[in-house]
């Protein structure tokens, strides 16, 4: 973990309340797939927490959904403006883990943190199914992203304005992608319903309201096999075997 002050490079609309945010600064704590940022908003006593899309050597991106004052506030945020932000928080993605075919399943905002671990998945010479799940195209986020980096991306929809219609897991039932090992990360009862389908190993990135974000106050414990562990700091990814739904 480190703290650093980042400058606003770019801060823009993307999808129906969803933005992109560029920020420039210091990202070498950062280096896994899935870790996240904790940023400080003015006015606001607990710093907010959001998964990194990705980086490079001098800035990284996130997007962000507006769900609450905090984030609605945020819109509002020009570039040039300056934030202090903790950075390489939480444990990351395991890309080494699947060793030939990998699949990967997103839904919404859970888009973003898959994108590093699907780039270093094919830079390590795996292939990689991924499936991006939205309830409607005006929501869908980073599906021409996916497609450009080489992976074999599906969009679905519940409503079926956008690619296949219906939930994830009826497209793992229609595509049954050849894999050996999966990754996963969205809303918790989708992950959960994609565990339950998958008889294989995987992991999955999990999401709890954080207070510090560095496992101090414990405010984030979730439960697993081996007892109670905090998601900023044990997880937020946790091997699917682990994770007590």
């Amino acid at each position: 973990m480190k703290q650093s002050d980042f400058t606003v490079r770019e801060n823009v609309r993307i999808a129906e309340k969803t933005w992109r945010m560029c920020l420039e600064g210091d990202t070498s704590p950062f280096v896994r797939g899935g870790q996240f940022i904790d940023l400080r908003l003015d006015g606001r006593f607990l710093r907010r927490p959001f998964a990194v899309q990705k980086w490079d050597s001098e800035s990284l991106t996130l997007i962000y959904k507006t769900v609450g004052e905090g984030t609605r506030e945020m819109t509002g945020i020009r570039p040039g403006t300056v934030i202090d932000a903790l950075t390489g928080l939480g444990n990351g993605f395991d890309a080494d883990a699947s060793k030939q075919a990998a699949l990967v399943v997103c839904g919404g905002l859970g888009a973003s943190p898959a994108f590093t671990l699907v780039k270093d998945l094919l830079a390590g010479g795996r292939t990689v199914t991924v499936i991006l799940g939205f309830n409607t195209a005006a929501e869908a986020i980073l599906y021409e992203d996916y497609c450009a980096l080489g992976a074999d991306t599906r969009l679905v929809t519940v409503d079926g304005s956008a690619g296949l219609k219906g939930l994830v897991t009826d497209a793992l039932a229609q595509l049954n992608p050849v894999f050996d090992y999966f990754y996963t990360c969205g809303p918790k009862v989708m992950m959960k319903a994609v565990c339950g389908a998958i008889d294989g190993p995987g992991e999955v990135s999990l999401e709890e309201r954080m207070g510090c974000g560095c496992g101090i106050c414990y405010g984030c414990t979730c439960h697993t096999v081996k007892g109670p562990a905090r998601v900023c700091a044990d997880g937020p990814v946790f091997k699917k075997e682990d994770v007590i739904w």
